[in-house]
């Protein structure tokens, strides 16, 4: 399984801003401890270049984040202030989902330890993401033949407002959101499936809900699937409002990864959104994703021998 990881992740950020950053080093250096992966499979992705932002964001909005020509009112918006570090950042993040994607359909699985950014419109950014990565990493598997349908699963605790807005009068791309009803964004956008949850759900209220959903997508009429895996619904999550815990979270992970294998559906995990107080409780919930992710690929290439030698 690769593992797509760049330090051009971790953004500069004045001093008290709330954005956890360190959690994306310290995530990547608990993967290469734990060796989860053999090293030659974690790897530094490609950059998203113009060409591909294009296929989602409009062009001048691409050229104004790349000039450093937002006001600050959208740099506000998007919660980062405007750099040339930022834009690399966001350029290799989506870059990473990119090549996750094309991991994950040659390989049946795939992780970005970044990526998520469904918050992004393709005239603006908002909620600490600049450009659309699962968006941009779909239009790049279709335009590349590589994938026709693809069915985003975002499990952050945010709805995913911008992917829903871009994909909503594409029927090639499915987006299911299962969040807090209470939360930001406070105007929804209509995806195609929006599982909407009080404050407080627990795991098996959650859990629940995302069986019945998951069960209901038909995942064996799609090419591949995107996995928002956010560890904000955490119960110690700050801008969360659920109250799953870690074991909830994993058993979460499972289900997806569960179902997708059995639909014989390749998944890209990315990252998405975690703000606990603790940044080890992030990322330990991100490194369950992780390691999760490995082993549901280590049960598809052992299935794959089987089929092939049996």
């Amino acid at each position: 399984m690769q593992i797509f990881y760049s330090d051009v992740f971790v953004l500069p950020l004045p001093d008290g801003h709330r954005f956890p950053m360190r959690k994306y080093s310290l995530l990547h250096e608990r993967v290469a401890a734990a060796g989860l992966v053999p090293p030659r499979d974690l790897l530094v992705p490609p950059v998203a270049g113009k060409d591909d932002l294009v296929r989602v964001h409009d062009p001048v909005y691409v050229q104004r984040v790349f000039a450093g020509e937002l006001t600050d009112r959208e740099q506000r918006r998007i919660g980062f202030p405007w750099s040339s570090a930022l834009v690399e950042r966001s350029c290799q993040s989506a870059g990473a989902t990119v090549a996750a994607c094309r991991a994950a359909l040659r390989d049946g699985m795939s992780v970005n330890l970044a990526g998520g950014t469904h918050h992004a419109y393709p005239d603006h950014g908002q909620g600490f993401c600049v450009f659309n990565d699962a968006a941009v990493a779909a239009r790049a598997m279709q335009a590349d033949g590589l994938a026709r349908r693809i069915v985003v699963i975002d499990c952050d605790v945010h709805q995913g407002n911008g992917t829903a807005a871009i994909f909503a009068d594409d029927p090639s791309v499915f987006t299911f959101s299962i969040h807090g009803a209470n939360n930001f964004p406070f105007r929804k956008e209509s995806g195609d499936l929006d599982v909407a949850l009080p404050d407080e759900t627990n795991d098996v209220a959650y859990l629940d809900a995302l069986h019945d959903s998951v069960m209901s997508l038909a995942l064996p009429t799609f090419d591949l699937a995107i996995y928002l895996a956010g560890a904000d619904p955490f119960v110690g999550d700050t801008l969360g409002r659920l109250a799953l815990s870690k074991e909830g979270l994993a058993a979460r992970d499972s289900l997806v990864f569960a179902a997708c294998a059995d639909a014989g559906l390749p998944v890209a995990v990315v990252m998405a959104g975690g703000y606990a107080k603790q940044v080890e409780d992030i990322v330990d919930i991100h490194f369950n994703t992780v390691r999760l992710a490995g082993e549901m690929h280590e049960r598809i290439r052992q299935d794959t021998a089987v089929a092939a030698y049996g």
